[in-house]
């Protein structure tokens, strides 16, 4: 089962971290950036092959530390075509440095729409008599408020495919309560959806006892993953909102379980910018980067136990 190996290779790792890889080309070194203008012109291309540059050159330093990356989509397809070649590049050069890949999407639609966003993302297209992974994540993030009709394309393709999917229960930003925290019947609705989570995936529980079905539950909002954490026994938590947008380490503790298992935190600018925040040369930005991982590493593991 798709969780099953990206909890393995947390244990291996002693890692329960992610790095979002969500880059804007200001975050590329300058001169990562003029190489790449110099032979492309300031031009989407560019820009594309200067992310490129810059992703590969994170996951090499970060690899054998972390056990999974999360691109999220936007960040490439602002770019056009060529940004999108580059989200497929990324995720390929992750895989094949044995890292677990979530795509960060968000999607969310029904029928043959969501079959089709299924294939595209976790499984494959048939072209003639082929059959082609056009991206081939592990994971994905999508939105559960159209209810079951929106997920049950993604659960086939989970059990075909060895796939898993994060679905958005309690986010990790601001206004996030205007809707999540309003109550049907006395409970919250990112509850509903929480318990929705476990109804889905509960024909697929892997050896560690967690589904396919995942939830997104922010770091901002401690009460609510020490409570969903005892709800959702099932359910693998994907922890945005950790470092830049406030989420602490000691407020993540609720997020796992008595094995140190069942979440999984993410940080993407933080990383991505170390250097910046370093104030190092720019031509360290990787092993700043690194440094970062091991530090987010080594400040959620001070809560937990993953002995």
């Amino acid at each position: 089962m798709s969780f099953d190996r990206l909890i393995k290779k947390i244990i291996e790792t002693k890692n329960p971290t992610v790095v979002g890889l969500d880059p804007l080309v200001e975050y590329v070194p300058e001169y990562i950036r003029n190489d790449c203008f110099a032979k492309y012109g300031e031009t989407l291309e560019g820009a594309a092959e200067a992310i490129l540059v810059f992703n590969k050159s994170i996951i090499d330093e970060i690899y054998d530390i972390v056990p999974a990356i999360k691109p999220q989509a936007a960040y490439y397809e602002m770019l056009g075509y060529q940004g999108v070649r580059v989200l497929e590049e990324t995720i390929r050069y992750a895989k094949s440095k044995g890292m677990f890949v979530m795509t960060d999407g968000k999607r969310n639609d029904i029928g043959a729409t969501m079959t089709a966003y299924a294939k595209a993302h976790l499984g494959e297209t048939v072209v003639g008599g082929n059959s082609i992974e056009a991206f081939g994540a592990d994971a994905l993030t999508v939105n559960g408020y159209l209810g079951t009709d929106g997920i049950e394309p993604l659960l086939e393709i989970c059990e075909k495919k060895d796939k898993g999917i994060f679905v958005l229960a309690k986010t990790s930003n601001k206004s996030s309560g205007e809707l999540q925290d309003q109550k049907i019947d006395g409970t919250p609705v990112y509850a509903i959806m929480g318990d929705m989570c476990e109804k889905w995936g509960s024909q697929q529980i892997g050896e560690y006892g967690y589904s396919c079905v995942g939830a997104v539950v922010g770091a901002t909002y401690p009460e609510q993953l020490n409570e969903l954490r005892e709800r959702l026994p099932h359910t693998l938590f994907l922890v945005p909102g950790y470092g830049a947008q406030g989420g602490g380490a000691e407020g993540l503790a609720g997020a796992f379980d008595s094995r140190g298992l069942g979440a999984i935190v993410n940080s993407s600018r933080a990383v991505m910018c170390a250097y910046k925040k370093e104030e190092c040369d720019e031509k360290d930005f990787a092993k700043a980067a690194r440094r970062e991982v091991i530090r987010m590493r080594d400040d959620i593991t001070a809560y937990i136990n993953m002995d």
